[in-house]
C-alpha cells in the first residue's frame, strides 16, 4: 500500500503564486487610451499610465485572493485549481484575507496620491464588479459573461481615468465587445475542456453549449473589427497615400482576432493571459500594430 503526501511551499512562494502575477499581464491595458490619443511618450502621461499599472495590479492580486477563499472548496475538488495555495493549505484564509485587504487600500492610496480621483472611482469599480462575480453572479449565465467582459473594460479606460485623456467612443465599443470576445472565447475553452474530459466546476457552463459560445464570440469579433476599422480610419483621417499608419494598422488588428479566434476555436483559450504569453505569431502582429497605430496616432 503506497501513501501520498502533499509537499507544501514556504509561506513566501505561496503568497506569490496566489497573487497570480501571469495574469498581470491584462492590466497594460491600460496603456490603450494614452497610446490611442499619441500621448503614451509624454513623461507626466507615461508616469500616471504606470502608477495605474500598479495599482490595477495591487487590486487585482487581492481579487483574486479573496476568489480562493470564497471558492477553496471547489478549488479542492477542481484537478487544476486544487493546486492553489489557498486550496492547498500552504495559505490560510485569514492570510489571504489580509493580505488582500492591504493590497486593496495600497492601491487605492497609490492612484489618489500619484494620479487622479478618477482612477481611485475606477478601480472601485472594478472591485466592485469583481466581487459581485465572485459572491453572487459567476454562475449566472450571460450575466456572468457580462462582468467578466467589464473587468477588462475597465482595465482599458483606466489610463485615461488616470492621465485625464478623454475617452473616444469608437474606444469604447471596440474596447467593450472585445473584452466581450475575450471572455466569451475563455468561456468556449473551458466548455470544450469539460467535454474533452476534464472534471469542471463553473456551473454557468452547464447554460451554454458550443454552437451559443461559438455565436457570442463572433458576433463580439465582428463589432470588434468594424469599430475599430471605423476607429482608424477617423485617427488617420488627417494622414493620406503610403503613410496613413492607422488606417495600415487595420491589417495586423484583423489578423491578431483571427490568430486569437483560432487559439479559442482549438479551445486553447482558458487563460487570455496564455495565450498573450506563448503565442509567437500573435505577438508578432501585435507588435507590428502596435508600431502602426502609433505611428497613425501620433500624427507622423
Amino acid at each position: 500500500m503506497t501513501s501520498t503526501t502533499v509537499e507544501h511551499v514556504p509561506p513566501w512562494r505561496a503568497l506569490g503564486s496566489a497573487l497570480r502575477p501571469r495574469q498581470w499581464t491584462k492590466n497594460v491595458l491600460v496603456a490603450a487610451v494614452p497610446l490611442a490619443a499619441g500621448q503614451l511618450n509624454e513623461r507626466d502621461v507615461l508616469r500616471a499610465t504606470f502608477v495605474a499599472f500598479l495599482a490595477f495590479c495591487a487590486v487585482a492580486s487581492a481579487t483574486y485572493l479573496l476568489n480562493d477563499v470564497l471558492d477553496v472548496q471547489s478549488d479542492r475538488a477542481h484537478p487544476v485549481k486544487r493546486g492553489r495555495a489557498v486550496a492547498r493549505g500552504d495559505l490560510s484564509r485569514g492570510a489571504a484575507l489580509v493580505v488582500a485587504a492591504v493590497l486593496c487600500l495600497g492601491g487605492f492610496a497609490v492612484a489618489a496620491a500619484f494620479t487622479r480621483t478618477a482612477l481611485v472611482w475606477t478601480l472601485l469599480g472594478y472591485a466592485v464588479v469583481t466581487v459581485v462575480y465572485s459572491s453572487w453572479l459567476k454562475h449566472e449565465p450571460v450575466l456572468e459573461l457580462a462582468l467578466l467582459s467589464a473587468g477588462f473594460l475597465l482595465r482599458a479606460i483606466a489610463g485615461g481615468a488616470a492621465t485625464g485623456i478623454p475617452v473616444s467612443q469608437w474606444f469604447l465599443i471596440v474596447a467593450g465587445f472585445g473584452s466581450l470576445f475575450m471572455a466569451a472565447g475563455k468561456r468556449f475553452s473551458e466548455l470544450v475542456s469539460r467535454q474533452d474530459g476534464a472534471a469542471e466546476t463553473r456551473r454557468s457552463l452547464a447554460h451554454y453549449t458550443p454552437g451559443y459560445l461559438r455565436f457570442v464570440w463572433s458576433l463580439a469579433a465582428s463589432v470588434t473589427v468594424l469599430g475599430y476599422c471605423l476607429w482608424a480610419f477617423e485617427v488617420g483621417s488627417r494622414q493620406t497615400g503610403i503613410t496613413a499608419w492607422a488606417a495600415w494598422s487595420v491589417v495586423p488588428f484583423v489578423l491578431a482576432v483571427l490568430r486569437y479566434g483560432m487559439d479559442i476555436d482549438a479551445g486553447r483559450a482558458e487563460a487570455p493571459e496564455d495565450v498573450a504569453l506563448r503565442d509567437r505569431p500573435l505577438q508578432v502582429l501585435a507588435v507590428v500594430w502596435l508600431v502602426l497605430f502609433a505611428l497613425g496616432a501620433a500624427g507622423v
